[in-house]
């Protein structure tokens, strides 16, 4: 008879497991398995609703355990309504039987995660050896979860954050307080009066925003600044001019595949200035196959759409753990005499 063997985790349950993983290691593994051809990710599956988005991300790494399928979404007006924007669920299968193995109740937290860890990693192989000032563009939860794992491979507490409204930015600074960002050491974060002021000072800059036009500017790029473009995951979204990758000296993707059709990159070559022949992908830089960053002068920009072999990674991650919390948990057998 067969028995549903699956186990469904809940939101706080996969938190506090997310803390225990030394997550830079194991996305820059997914990235790198990825551009090695070790990994089969078929086209993203999404809905555009009247509030909302939803992506559809799945997949599996040869010689894995798992494949999965991730459900995640961005409903942008639900802060007005005291919920998060970010919902969603990751199903994990079983490679060898197909069997339903974890049912991962995360609410786009290990989306939201793997995609802050993403940047970090960015920076790690793409940031200017010296950080004088890190710019946020953007205010919700993407943009608190960047500046949290940047502090992991940079070492600058200068922050500038810019937002659509005043409010908007004084919120987030009040969020900043409340987690551990807050005890950096010399932390010192303000708000931008302008995305030009945010550019001329800032040389590592994020944006996060759902921005379906352009919000930094080629006239104000400076010299040595590295970008990671975070928001535009749809074909719709766009948050760079497009001559900004024209100008750029390296254009990373995390999957080149994918940035021919959504992100900065596909802007950028619709708009006849840029030819993805001259981009990178990031799993090649991290396997040592490509070289990222060589002088401080250099500009860098990184088109990240969220690549399935992220959530893989994060999934299965969370699913060991699982498994093995469920075994140390199993009573001893005592032998009968």
């Amino acid at each position: 008879m067969n028995q549903n063997t699956s186990t469904t985790v809940d939101l706080e349950t996969i938190k506090t497991i997310v803390t225990t993983l030394d997550l830079i290691p194991l996305i820059e593994e997914g990235f790198a398995a990825y551009s090695n051809g070790q990994s089969v990710v078929p086209p993203v599956g999404e809905l555009q609703l009247d509030k909302g988005e939803v992506h559809i991300k799945y997949g599996f790494i040869e010689s894995q355990q798992f494949y999965v399928i991730k459900i995640a979404s961005g409903f942008y007006g639900n802060t007005e309504l005291g919920l998060s924007s970010s919902g969603g669920c990751i199903l994990v299968f079983s490679q060898e039987t197909g069997q339903l193995v974890n049912v991962l109740l995360d609410g786009g937290h290990l989306t939201d995660t793997r995609t802050a860890v993403a940047g970090a990693i960015v920076a790690k192989h793409l940031a200017p050896k010296k950080v004088n000032r890190i710019g946020i563009v953007g205010t919700g939860i993407q943009a608190l979860m960047q500046l949290n794992h940047l502090r992991n491979v940079v070492d600058c507490s200068d922050v500038l954050v810019w937002g659509r409204s005043p409010k908007s930015v004084q919120e987030f600074l009040a969020r900043v307080q409340t987690t551990e960002i807050a005890q950096e050491p010399g932390l010192q974060i303000c708000c931008a009066d302008s995305i030009k002021t945010l550019q001329r000072q800032c040389n590592l800059i994020v944006t996060t925003t759902p921005s379906c036009e352009p919000l930094l500017a080629v006239e104000h790029l400076q010299p040595g600044t590295h970008i990671t473009a975070v928001g535009s995951d749809m074909p719709e979204k766009q948050e760079l001019e497009s001559q900004i990758l024209a100008q750029a000296d390296i254009v990373v993707a995390d999957s080149i595949e994918q940035c021919k059709t959504r992100g900065e990159i596909a802007h950028a070559m619709q708009d006849g200035e840029f030819d993805n022949g001259d981009v990178i992908e990031l799993g090649d830089i991290i396997a040592g196959k490509k070289q990222g960053r060589t002088s401080d002068q250099q500009i860098t920009v990184a088109d990240l759409t969220g690549v399935a072999v992220q959530d893989i990674q994060i999934a299965t991650a969370v699913a060991n753990s699982v498994a093995k919390s469920r075994t140390k948990a199993k009573p001893l057998k005592r032998n009968r005499e």
